[in-house]
């Protein structure tokens, strides 16, 4: 009869089991979202990579079947829980938004091992301009991407401004066709979609460069799709020897590789990544937030002061 949300979160332990080793009350924390289905027979999930469930039958906190983090207490097995350090505060609930980057860029990498040479001057575009849009482009500049982020908004808005600060190129998908962007970014070597909007996604499949991965993150919202090339998409996939993957959610080794990243973003770009989170609001004022009224880039609710 009721549901917490929030699959967001960073916390502070209060208390721990008589069996917990790694962690200790003052610790702050990051809990992941996703826990392996019941099934021994998932591969995926008695493996610890849960975010690969083959069942569906996972449980995700504030998604699927598990409480969310919009609570005063939270109890969580310490398998499930990654310390962050407490200089990352102001921060740190950035990381599981970042996760999603970590786990793209990772499964992109793996796929590109198929080509036996090393890549120089790479161009990567990511499509939207929130916070894991955002927190991508941050991943793929440190990974040495010239990176390119298209969306909706024209500028001056704060995305672009976070956009140009850490080195990236914003471009404006009201001032500027698919056909338009693709000239001034130049061949595409990797799409990160952080948008959720099927058409924009397809029409930007059509102008991916020879080689090259297309990872899709957002499910899409429902909307009128046009009719696309469906023939001239498959073509190219086959005759430039493309790769489109999907995933969803992330494992332990991204909430690692998120929280280191997260540090280095913290040192590189302190108010870039500071000027994401653009609210924070106390419990009882949750409704604009929630519900997508507040406006800005990322909101957070405090559960309890300081």
């Amino acid at each position: 009869d009721h549901f917490v949300l929030g699959h967001e979160s960073l916390g502070e332990v209060c208390e721990i089991g008589t069996a917990v080793q790694k962690l200790r009350p003052g610790d702050l924390v990051v809990d992941t979202v996703r826990l392996p289905c019941p099934d021994t027979n998932c591969i995926a999930c008695q493996s610890g990579h849960q975010d690969f469930c083959a069942t569906g039958r996972y449980g995700e906190h504030g998604i699927q079947a598990l409480d969310g983090f919009m609570a005063e207490y939270v109890v969580e097995d310490q398998a499930y829980v990654h310390q962050v350090p407490r200089g990352l505060r102001d921060v740190a609930v950035l990381v599981e938004p970042l996760t999603i980057a970590e786990k793209a860029f990772h499964e992109a990498t793996r796929v590109q091992e198929r080509l036996p040479w090393r890549q120089e001057g790479r161009r990567a575009l990511v499509l939207g301009a929130g916070a894991v849009g955002l927190l991508g482009a941050m991943k793929l500049i440190a990974e040495g991407f010239e990176t390119y982020i298209y969306s909706l908004l024209p500028k001056p808005n704060p995305s672009a401004t976070i956009a140009g600060a850490i080195g990236a190129t914003y471009i404006s998908s009201q001032m500027a066709t698919v056909n338009q962007m693709r000239e001034q970014v130049g061949s595409i070597d990797l799409v990160y979609e952080a948008l959720g909007a099927a058409q924009l996604a397809f029409d930007v499949l059509k102008v991916l460069g020879p080689n090259a991965v297309y990872v899709f993150t957002g499910v899409p919202r429902a909307e009128f799709l046009a009719p696309f090339d469906t023939e001239g998409i498959i073509t190219n996939l086959v005759m430039r020897n493309q790769a489109v993957i999907g995933i969803v959610n992330a494992g332990r080794q991204a909430f690692v590789d998120a929280i280191r990243d997260i540090e280095i973003f913290h040192s590189r770009w302190p108010q870039a990544l500071q000027s994401m989170i653009t609210g924070r609001f106390p419990m009882d004022e949750f409704h604009d937030p929630v519900m997508g009224l507040a406006g800005g880039i990322k909101n957070v609710i405090r559960i309890a002061a300081d």
